[in-house]
């Protein structure tokens, strides 16, 4: 069973640069697609983006521009979302998501494994 735990979130000042982690265990990474959605409260959770199993692709959400970079290291685990120039709008829970040999999944449905979910805050 894979799970997967989120970490780098908090409360930042807009215009700063966040770095958001997703370590899975179990089960065999590399097999995994994997993406990162966020969700604000009383808000239908959002597909922010997703990254193919090699990391060689990214496919992004329709709200997401250049300022979000999303990658991974297969040989640690993990995933990166990398947010620039944050907004008070970028203001949710994080979470990350995993889908077996799946291929630009960016329905909730499509995924498997789910994180806890990081809170990042963003003061204007």
């Amino acid at each position: 069973q894979v799970q997967l735990v989120e970490s780098g979130g908090g409360l930042v000042q807009a215009g700063d640069s966040v770095r958001l982690s997703c370590v899975a265990t179990g089960g065999t990474f590399s097999t995994l697609g994997l993406g990162w959605f966020r969700q604000v409260p009383g808000k239908e959770r959002e597909f922010v983006g997703s990254i193919s199993r090699s990391g060689d692709a990214t496919y992004w959400g329709d709200s997401v521009n250049d300022r979000f970079t999303i990658s991974r290291d297969n040989a640690k685990n993990t995933m990166y979302l990398q947010m620039n120039d944050i907004k008070p709008e970028d203001t949710a829970v994080y979470s990350c998501a995993g889908c077996p040999y799946c291929v630009r999944a960016k329905w909730a449905y499509e995924y498997d494994y789910w994180g806890q979910g990081t809170q990042v805050t963003v003061s204007s």
